[in-house]
Order: C-alpha cells, then structure tokens, then sequence
C-alpha cells in the first residue's frame, strides 16, 4: 500500500481565481493529534466526513505519507467534539490551471485574510502553469499548516 502526498503550497495574491473556479466547498476541520510525526485530522464537507493521517514530510516538505478514509457526518462531528482546541473554518475552491487543479482556501475565523492554493503532483518535479493570482511558495514553511494554524492563527501573525 503506497499513500504518498506530493504537494506544493502557494501564498494568493488576489481573490481573480474565484471567478475561475469551478467548484467551492465550506471545510470544518479538526485535530486529534497535530504532532508532525502523525497528525491525524477529522473533517467534515457538507454532508461527509474523513479522518486523515499524516506522516512527516520530506526536506522539501513536498513529499509525506499520508492515508485517508470517508466516514459518516454523525462520526465525524463526534470526532470533532473531542479534538485538540481550534477549529479550521475554510472555504475551499477548484480551479483547473492546464493539466492540473489548485484548491484555494480561503480562511475564516482567526484564519480570516489568509488564502493559500495547494497543488498536489505526480513527482516532485511534475511542472505546472503559475496563474496569475498564483504567488510566493511556502511549501514546508510549517507556519502554514493547517494543524499549526489551529494554534497560531493568521491573525495573531
């Protein structure tokens, strides 16, 4: 069994990709554990919920275990009611950039002002169509884990 997550994540500079996008979500999520080492992640989008585990990343921060599975809403709020302190609130929106997708989020809450695209990849040097919108690369920069978001919020930057 191979879950591996390459992914590379991206400061927005501008809110032009939400007339791109195809898609958007509202993302309620969670902690059961945010040690780097496994953090384990419960969230909840409309009606379904996951739970996700997540290893270390690599040096690069590009390349990390990851595994995933869908569980029910009834599971994941409960879930939810027993996780670490903090909450993220986030819309997230689809937006197709050549043979790839980002998914922006636009954060709420004390996450509000911060939005960021993540764009996962094949290989770590799968290349990609920068939009416009598209700016500084924080891959790795763990400020901007959502995990680290959740006690460190944006706006206590």
């Amino acid at each position: 069994m191979k879950n591996t997550e390459i992914e590379r994540k991206f400061l927005v500079l501008n809110d032009g990709f939400k007339k791109e996008a195809f898609k958007k979500e509202r993302i309620v999520q969670g902690f059961l554990s945010s040690v780097p080492e496994r953090t384990v992640r419960v969230r909840l989008i409309a009606e379904t919920g996951f739970i996700t585990v997540k290893g270390i990343g690599n040096e690069s921060g590009t390349t990390r275990f990851e595994w995933e599975r869908e569980i029910t809403r009834e599971e994941a709020e409960r879930l939810l009611e027993i996780c670490e302190p903090g909450t993220i609130d986030k819309v997230r929106f689809f937006v197709k950039s050549g043979d790839h997708t980002f998914e922006i989020d636009e954060f709420a809450l004390q996450n509000k002002g911060l939005l960021l695209a993540e764009l996962e990849l094949k290989n770590e040097e799968d290349s990609f169509e920068k939009p416009y919108w598209l700016g500084e690369e924080v891959t790795g920069q763990k400020k901007y884990y959502n995990s680290n978001l959740v006690k460190h919020p944006f706006q206590n930057w």
